[in-house]
């Protein structure tokens, strides 16, 4: 039997439970919000002001989504990480951004020791879990892919990239989103905005406090809930919530669940009985590359990252349905369980 859940389903259910929850404190506020929605980086994406006289900026986050769709995607032709991909492993000048971008995703393959590893591109395009309704890739293959996964090829060079080996392929869909949230936190701080919500698909920033001084409340995702109904909340002012799951993206087949999270080293799905994983901390960025390193660490690995980080917080969910809190969680990120 094959199943799937398709996934702008899953975004708009995002959606539905993380706007209620992130307005709810905010009944009596003076001034309205404004937002603006749009689909990039495969996902939609929203951003939320509450100062009118800046409606303007929201078409300039737009725009900041659409370049940075244009340096970072796998996919369209003429971004930089194509051209990298299509040199043969020449070198490549690239845009300061898409390095900066790069070597933070090398950071958090190199922490992870490759659990997480930005040259997972031919892998993860063999599975191509955004299309893929329920095809097992032929294990000769996925082997074959496997070959080509080794953050030790990527080669910066002040701002050119090359690639040791010609047959790797760079994926930054992993890290991207948390990326691009904080260069348009910076350009609407730098604009006047002092309150606000990021909202990338599954990557929450958020913009100081509200304007009767409450922090913003905002929902995690119950695993595999299709009403969208949250499992918990947190309630932050500057901080991300960056939320990761096998319920993103899956398909299941002969009762055999198959998600998007793979293991570069298998080449297939992790099996780490984890079925997903919050992230809070300053940097979206960060939350983005501590999400998919936790997640490969597995449990008891990964919340001993946490714990040795300065404020950063995490929320492991088990496939039983528990909920497993860093020590910090009760006392710097207030939440509620529902």
């Amino acid at each position: 039997m094959k199943y799937k859940i398709h996934k702008y389903l899953i975004y708009c259910l995002l959606f539905l439970f993380i706007l209620p929850l992130t307005l709810f404190a905010g009944c009596n506020r003076k001034k309205e919000p404004i937002s603006k929605s749009g689909f990039y980086f495969d996902t939609i994406i929203k951003i939320t002001l509450y100062d009118a006289s800046k409606e303007y900026l929201l078409d300039e986050c737009m725009e900041l989504a659409n370049t940075y769709e244009q340096y970072f995607s796998a996919t369209l032709s003429d971004s930089d990480i194509s051209k990298i991909n299509q040199a043969k492993g020449a070198p490549v000048e690239v845009h300061k951004e898409t390095i900066e971008l790069m070597e933070k995703g090398l950071y958090y393959s190199n922490l992870s020791k490759g659990g997480f590893d930005i040259t997972i591109g031919r892998l993860s395009c063999l599975w191509d879990f955004g299309e893929n309704e329920g095809d097992i890739p032929l294990d000769t293959d996925i082997q074959l892919a496997v070959s080509t996964v080794n953050y030790e090829n990527v080669v910066i060079d002040e701002n050119r990239v090359s690639l040791k080996n010609p047959d790797t392929r760079i994926d930054l869909g992993a890290i991207a989103k948390g990326y691009i949230a904080d260069k348009m936190k910076e350009y609407l701080n730098a604009n006047g905005v002092t309150e606000g919500i990021i909202n990338l698909g599954g990557n929450v920033l958020c913009i100081g406090k509200k304007a009767n001084g409450d922090s913003y409340t905002i929902g995690i995702q119950k695993p595999f809930d299709d009403t969208g109904s949250p499992i918990a909340a947190v309630e932050v002012t500057e901080e991300t919530v960056v939320s990761s799951g096998v319920y993103e993206r899956y398909f299941q087949v002969d009762e055999k669940l198959y998600h998007h999270i793979l293991n570069p080293k298998t080449g297939y799905p992790y099996e780490n009985d984890l079925y997903g994983l919050t992230i809070i901390c300053d940097k979206s960025v960060d939350g983005d590359g501590l999400s998919t390193t936790c997640f490969a660490l597995g449990m008891e690995k990964g919340m001993e990252l946490i714990e040795s980080l300065p404020d950063t917080e995490a929320i492991f969910i088990t496939s039983d349905g528990e909920m497993h809190f860093s020590s910090g969680m009760g006392t710097l990120i207030p939440y509620r369980v529902y």
